[in-house]
């Protein structure tokens, strides 16, 4: 077998896996957003396309992770699956060292590290900045939906608001409950039998016009208090403060590019929050596509076995150091965020040790040396057991001859 068919082999044999474990990973995030899908679709009435569209948009994200994690289990499968069925003893045999593995596994971590880095790098500030704006163009042409019947909305800013029943085609608002104290001295309550929404963009507001209804002021200062009836009344409440135009309002981390990224970085001053969640942002575009590379490391470790080893084991170390990387990594964005951790250690420190971990089980496996097992520590365990027991049976022994 020459090296130019092997490598041929190695490399077409990781793609069935990896897309196998690309659709599982995908449905299981997508399962985590299920809840949030329905709410979309049930109660803000939005359209079966529209929460695709918002699906589409929200996959880069998801994606900056799962490729990653199926590179590596994609690489323990098929390597796994060599070793089970002694096509890895048969490449042992033929005089072929399996170094001559890692190029076609390495070729694969490359080209889906340059996915990840495009996904990361442009497709997830690009998703990120339509889904907001699809959700704002939703909220604002459609803003009826946003609005439950029989509840307490307390969204704005000094201002509760209660309907009783809202019209599903006209969108007509019956018994309308408001209590207003954005006067800090009077405290102002409106009701109305019937009203409508008018969502005004340019101001950032809502219009809720009232027909019909009853202002009820009481001044607290003044100790007085009034009632006056009116035909038609509005109030305006502001949601800028919790629904901005994407164009008008800052971006988010997650939503710059690169050049904005180090544009921030440079120009400011203050090192708080927002300065330590961009500068992670910064480091995690570059530290998720390698990961791809060092997960590689670490699974072609794992899979170059002999076909004695319980393929079980293998997979449970895989598990258990994919477990480790994305513990890390967690730990360092979270102590990051707080500035208890510098963000370049906390980006990168999952890779270092992932690939130097890798590194070592490789090298064990290229000198014919197995990988760790436990079973000795178990057997030291077991023997402390046993003369724990019989150093108590004695000592119960020599009580019952004393008394």
């Amino acid at each position: 077998m020459s090296a130019r068919i092997l490598s041929r082999y190695v490399f077409f044999q990781l793609w069935g896996p990896f897309a196998v474990n690309l659709l599982f990973f995908t449905f299981v995030f997508l399962m985590t957003q299920l809840l949030q899908l329905t709410n979309l679709i049930v109660n803000h009435q939005l359209g079966i396309m529209l929460v695709v569209r918002l699906i589409v948009y929200s996959m880069p994200f998801f994606l900056q992770f799962i490729i990653p994690m199926s590179v590596m289990m994609a690489i323990l499968l098929t390597l796994m699956r060599m070793s089970s069925d002694n096509e890895i003893l048969a490449i042992k045999a033929a005089g072929i060292s399996i170094t001559r593995l890692l190029p076609p596994i390495f070729s694969f971590g490359s080209i889906c590290c340059l996915v990840t880095a495009f996904i990361a790098i442009w497709a997830l500030p690009q998703g990120r900045l339509a889904a907001r704006k699809l959700i704002y163009q939703v909220a604002s042409s459609n803003i009826n939906a946003a609005i439950k019947p029989r509840v307490f909305i307390d969204s704005f800013d000094n201002v509760i608001l209660y309907i009783n029943h809202v019209e599903p085609g006209s969108g007509v608002l019956k018994d309308i409950f408001i209590e207003d104290r954005r006067r800090p001295e009077v405290v102002t309550t409106v009701v109305a039998p019937r009203g409508v929404l008018v969502c005004d963009t340019s101001r950032g507001s809502i219009l809720l016009r009232l027909f019909n209804g009853q202002i009820h002021q009481v001044d607290i200062g003044q100790r007085m208090a009034n009632a006056v009836s009116f035909r038609t009344y509005d109030v305006r409440l502001d949601f800028r403060h919790h629904l901005q135009d994407p164009s008008l309002g800052p971006k988010d981390e997650e939503e710059m590019s690169l050049a904005e990224l180090r544009e921030y970085l440079h120009n400011t001053s203050r090192h708080d929050a927002q300065y330590y969640l961009t500068l992670m942002e910064w480091h995690k575009k570059f530290s998720l596509p390698l990961a791809c590379l060092a997960l590689a490391v670490m699974a072609t470790a794992l899979g170059i076995q002999s076909r004695r080893t319980k393929r079980s084991h293998g997979i449970g170390l895989g598990l258990g150091f994919f477990l480790l990387y994305y513990l890390m990594l967690s730990a360092g964005w979270v102590f990051g965020e707080a500035g208890l951790y510098p963000p370049l250690i906390g980006m990168w420190l999952p890779n270092v040790v992932t690939a130097g971990l890798g590194l070592f089980l490789l090298a064990g496996k290229v000198r014919e040396k197995p990988l760790p097992s436990f079973g000795r520590t178990l057997r030291v365990l077991e023997y402390c057991k046993r003369f724990m027991k019989s150093k108590s049976r004695e000592d119960n022994s020599q009580g019952s001859c004393n008394r």
